[in-house]
């Protein structure tokens, strides 16, 4: 069935069923392979995703869920998404990387909901999301290094 998703601000149209998970379409079928694949029961977060500004696990929801919405993944640009770029680079913050894209849009979710996270609000947020590599800290420092680069640019 032709499906018309809004990615990016771009439109793919799928001919997938309703039912398959929406990252099986995002990266299988258009092709956006930075949502990752983790534990498919919506645990770990790798395949962290926006819906209309609220974080997903597109791994256990169906395409369907996905028509007439507007998703935002790691591929995606945006000023709080680039400045926790920077940060994640000047703080060196991935090790194997594979939950990195995942990391990124919880903490995105979070700059774009609270300005100015603390500690608590930031464990909070980041919750959902599994790290491997176990770079929590270096994720904290990160998030607020990226609140600092913002303010710096105000």
């Amino acid at each position: 069935m032709n499906t018309t998703l809004l990615i990016n601000g771009k439109s793919y149209t799928v001919d997938v069923q309703d039912d398959m998970p929406l990252l099986w379409a995002i990266r299988d079928i258009i092709g956006l392979t930075g949502t990752k694949f983790g534990c498919g029961v919506a645990q770990c977060g790798a395949c962290s995703i926006l819906i209309n500004g609220i974080l997903t696990k597109s791994c256990s929801m169906p395409v369907s869920y996905g028509v007439g919405k507007e998703m935002f993944t790691i591929e995606g640009a945006s000023e709080n998404l680039e400045f926790l770029r920077e940060a994640w680079n000047v703080g060196n913050v991935p090790q194997c990387g594979y939950c990195q894209s995942g990391q990124l849009i919880a903490a995105t979710a979070l700059l774009d909901k609270n300005e100015s996270p603390t500690d608590e609000d930031i464990d909070t947020a980041m919750s959902g999301n599994i790290c491997r590599c176990g770079t929590y800290t270096r994720i904290k420092k990160a998030i607020h290094k990226a609140v600092a680069l913002k303010n710096e640019t105000i």
